[in-house]
């Protein structure tokens, strides 16, 4: 039990990273006239050409996608695009609320939509890479990047990723419902490791809710600026296969070095998780580097949002994209939802305790894990992996997908109420500052 909590713990504080990076994305793009119109290019021709010639495309839409026959449409639909908006705001809604990533939720939503699980890894990559583009965040960071850090991680991160893309590939050409189940399988591990941690770190804060002693609900938690290592990274960085990589010189004299080696396979996970989950990879990089490598926080948020950028564009388009495995409308319509999803959820977090959001935060995550888990029973029968009677399967799966949309639907509605009931404090509050 100890080892899935560690292992929670470090992913919570990898998905904090990575949401920050996300909400500052998203201030960014609505922040600027240039980006917003950038965004209402992308989306109003998909809105006027779907409606105008909707039956046209679904017509001339091939039956088979990939060599093999798909299991969702592939072209666009009004009722399409309003449940990918819908899907990225409640993604949104926690990103923003919670100062944790909230991505871990579009995978369950999409694929209980019927959406198929390659269609959705790539997808949702593309979905990533372009809130990073549009985002450009990376400018204003460089001075927290380690080049020779950030490149050789990037070496393997894109090995990792090219692999990953390509496994994914391969089973889904062997067998669709293999695939699907696949993924389930690791989103059932990942979702399990982390709502562990999520519902238990719940249980403390609400014991301890009256401490002032207590983190808020956007921090990562870890040392602030990761200058005390544990024994891991210190065994790391005193063997000295070369060549060595320096970084840190700002934090301690001298600076740290690491072996290439290390960096490279530590990219390599990255880049492979990244591909076969449809994620960035921040959730995994940063205590991946803070917590094994020795790195310090600040220099780890840097190359972060470095690697997030060229890995999930090299995944989408080089593993995903370039094989007709990306869904173009939903990947619109999540980055609208998401943008405004996160805008009401941080406002939320300044007139809700923090205690009550992570209380939300578990029960999202805990629901994620119940709806993959529960509908792989009735992938491996698909499979002919198990046996087990089809009704069984059926309510299985229902019960997954009726849990997760009523606790996530709930969330949202939550925090939207809260906005609207505190419209006029956050106004307030915005005017002061």
């Amino acid at each position: 039990m100890s080892f899935f909590k560690q292992w929670g713990e470090f992913m919570m504080m990898g998905a904090r990273s990575f949401a920050k990076w996300e909400i500052e994305n998203s201030n960014t793009i609505l922040r600027d006239r240039k980006r917003l119109i950038a965004l209402g290019l992308l989306i109003v021709p998909i809105i006027i050409l779907g409606v105008a010639f909707a039956d046209e495309i679904a017509g001339a839409m091939p039956q088979f996608l990939g060599g093999k026959k798909a299991y969702s449409p592939a072209f666009y639909g009004t009722g399409i695009f309003i449940i990918s908006i819908l899907i990225g705001a409640m993604a949104g809604l926690i990103t923003g609320c919670i100062g944790a990533g909230g991505g871990f939720v579009i995978t369950p939503a999409l694929m209980s939509a019927g959406i198929k699980g390659i269609l959705v890894v790539g997808t949702d990559l593309f979905h990533i890479f372009a809130k990073a583009i549009m985002g450009s965040v990376i400018h204003r960071k460089l001075g927290n990047v380690s080049v020779p850090l950030a490149v050789t991680f990037l070496i393997g991160s894109i090995t990792g990723a090219t692999v990953g893309g390509y496994i994914n590939r391969l089973i889904y050409e062997i067998n669709p419902v293999m695939s699907d189940a696949f993924i389930t399988v690791v989103y059932s591990i990942m979702l399990g490791f982390l709502g562990i941690y999520a519902g238990t770190d719940f249980l403390r804060a609400r014991k301890a809710a009256g401490a002032a002693a207590e983190p808020e609900a956007g921090g990562h938690g870890g040392k602030e600026e990761g200058v005390e290592m544990g024994n891991l990274p210190k065994k790391l960085q005193s063997m000295k296969l070369p060549p060595m990589v320096k970084f840190d010189f700002d934090f301690t004299p001298g600076g740290r070095g690491i072996s290439w080696v290390f960096l490279v396979l530590a990219g390599f996970f990255v880049g492979f998780l990244a591909a076969i989950m449809g994620v960035g990879g921040g959730f995994v990089t940063f205590p991946i580097f803070v917590y094994v490598l020795g790195v310090s926080s600040m220099t780890t948020v840097g190359t972060d949002i470095f690697q997030i950028i060229f890995t999930a564009s090299y995944a989408a388009i080089g593993q995903y994209a370039i094989y007709g495995f990306i869904f173009y409308t939903l990947a619109t319509g999540m980055l609208l939802g998401s943008l405004l999803g996160i805008q009401v959820g941080a406002m939320v977090t300044k007139v809700v305790k923090g205690v009550t959001i992570r209380g939300f935060y578990a029960m999202a995550i805990i629901a994620g894990f119940v709806n993959r888990f529960f509908a792989l029973p009735a992938k491996l029968q698909d499979m002919e992996v198990i046996t087990i009677s089809k009704t069984v399967c059926y309510v299985l799966e229902q019960i997954g997908i009726y849990a997760f949309f009523i606790i996530i639907g709930g969330f949202a509605i939550w925090v939207t109420a809260t906005f609207f009931r505190n419209l006029r404090v956050l106004k307030g509050e915005e005017a002061k500052s």
